[in-house]
């Protein structure tokens, strides 16, 4: 007899007790009208579902704030959830390192898409360290971010026919919010001087930023969070900070400070000040229910941070 992983199990039994308990409530005469459920992993992916799909749609996020998904491991009721969803959407391209296999798994019942591969290949930034591998971190160029919110217009519309017209005036009106978006962070990194576009965060999660902007990216870690940094890495960035007269270096709310603290003690032990200009939002979002935890607000937030700090 061959073997079942205990993730393959797990989603099997669950899904079996799912179904008993669908069963019952369709006898009892469920609405067809009820809203898609959707689960995203990232809440990035989640606040675009919401703003497509409106009251067609019912979505759980399951990673909330300050949640690392370079180093998140599903627990059994984000499995629970998953089960039970009609539809999955996750950023793929080894963001969530952890979950391969899960996927692998809801693939087999159900649509389970990662919107960032559908991004043309052409526009994906590769990991310095690894050139075969692609920077996961897409949301941070708005125009890409447009690629996934279509992957997840066209999820949605494929699933439910019946509402794809809603689907594709949600995702037109959403694209001219990101448009303005875009237009608001031209329009404030103008207030920084060309020199000072140095952005100094603890992980490498901000390079297509960078690109779009024009900022100059560096990072004590890789694109993964799992990289580890040494000595010769604070070392390195605080050089870069004496030598070009940087004032200001941030922190992320879902990494721990302590890496950027030791470029800021590293560097003040040479005699050059530097500040924390601010907590930017990278890999997760801020609370349900407010301006950060959404992304359009998370993105202004972290443009209103850097422009402060370094104009």
């Amino acid at each position: 007899m061959k073997k079942i992983g205990f993730i393959s199990f797990t989603i099997l039994l669950i899904a079996f007790l799912t179904g008993c308990g669908s069963s019952a409530k369709d006898a009892a005469g469920g609405s067809s009208e009820k809203p898609v459920k959707v689960v995203a992993t990232i809440a990035q992916i989640g606040d675009v579902v919401e703003n497509i799909g409106g009251d067609h749609v019912d979505v759980y996020s399951i990673m909330g704030p300050g949640t690392d998904p370079h180093l998140y491991n599903a627990v059994q009721g984000d499995i629970q959830q998953m089960t039970e969803a009609e539809i999955i959407f996750y950023n793929g391209l080894h963001l969530e390192g952890q979950m391969g296999e899960i996927f692998e798994e809801m693939r087999q019942d159900k649509p389970t898409i990662p919107v960032a591969e559908s991004i043309p290949e052409d526009k994906l930034l590769a990991d310095p360290e690894s050139p075969e591998v692609s920077d996961p971190h897409v949301w941070f160029d708005i125009e890409l971010w447009k690629y996934a919110a279509e992957s997840i217009r066209d999820g949605l519309s494929e699933l439910d026919p019946d509402n794809k017209e809603t689907y594709e005036k949600n995702t037109e009106a959403y694209m001219k919010e990101l448009d303005e978006l875009h237009a608001y962070a031209k329009e404030r990194f103008n207030e920084i001087p060309e020199e000072s576009r140095v952005l100094v965060t603890a992980h490498d999660a901000f390079n297509y930023f960078g690109k779009a902007f024009e900022f100059e990216v560096m990072g004590l870690q890789g694109l993964s969070t799992e990289s580890d940094y040494g000595v010769n890495d604070i070392q390195r960035i605080i050089d870069v900070l004496v030598e070009r007269n940087i004032k200001g270096v941030f922190v992320e709310s879902s990494v721990s400070e302590r890496s950027i603290n030791a470029v800021v003690e590293g560097a003040k032990e040479k005699g050059h000040d530097v500040s924390i200009g601010g907590e930017l939002y990278s890999d997760a979002m801020g609370e349900a229910g407010t301006e950060e935890g959404t992304y359009i607000g998370m993105f202004r937030h972290n443009i209103d941070t850097i422009v402060e700090a370094l104009k």
